[in-house]
């Protein structure tokens, strides 16, 4: 007999090979914490408290340089801004949930979650709930224990474990989940042969003209679609 339902496994799959390019991140994160001198079981609580790989790492950094607490702070706000938009974005979805739901789901709203409910089909209220949920506890249970892993293996963890090449293909299993449609791939595809293209540029400039051209070339792709 199958316990979880297809939404809940679907949830499992998608969130798995998402976490992979995150890993680097939890352990690095444990590092972060044994390096900054504070408390290895408060530090750790972060990721449960918080769970937020950006802020928690610019919180502990903050405070292990002896940055005042309303510094500390407001800087870690910044850094999860991003969220606002999240928010506003499934606050329609919410509102059509119940309360517990309201409450609890913003704890495992991360960059990984949000992303999912953008490219799955998620039309029906109850498996929407299902599965926003079911994912963002798998990334979340994750984090949790390759942080704690993190710290208890600090010792011999090497200084540089990967996290560059994490960030590119976390944001790249991303965008390849987002594309559904030929003109999506023609935007990527652009997009990446002009910031190739402009790579030798200083302070990443080619980087904004890729995101302009591929803002261009995507509305033009919307018209036609119209």
């Amino acid at each position: 007999m199958k316990i979880l339902s297809p939404i809940v496994r679907a949830a499992f799959k998608d969130m798995l090979p998402l976490f992979l390019p995150a890993l680097p991140f939890a352990l690095l994160f444990g590092v972060m914490v044994v390096e900054s001198g504070v408390p290895h079981l408060l530090g750790w609580s972060s990721s449960i408290i918080m769970f937020g790989g950006s802020a928690q790492m610019t919180l502990i950094t903050l405070v292990g340089e002896g940055a005042a607490v309303s510094a500390a702070i407001t800087t870690t706000l910044i850094v999860t801004a991003r969220h606002i938009l999240y928010s506003v974005t499934l606050a329609p979805r919410f509102q059509l949930q119940p309360r517990w739901f309201r409450w609890l789901g913003p704890y495992v709203l991360i960059d990984q979650v949000f992303a999912l409910t953008q490219v799955r089909d998620l039309s029906d209220d109850t498996d929407f709930r299902h599965y926003y949920l079911a994912a963002g506890f798998t990334f979340w249970f994750m984090w949790a224990v390759f942080t704690g892993l993190g710290i208890i293996l600090a010792p011999i963890i090497p200084a540089s474990i990967g996290i560059e090449i994490a960030i590119t293909l976390m944001f790249l299993g991303l965008l390849l989940m987002a594309i559904k449609r030929k003109s999506q791939v023609v935007t990527a595809v652009v997009s990446a042969a002009i910031a190739l293209w402009f790579a030798h540029l200083d302070n990443q400039v080619g980087l904004i003209i890729a995101v302009l051209v591929s803002l261009v070339v995507a509305t033009i792709n919307e018209w036609r679609r119209a």
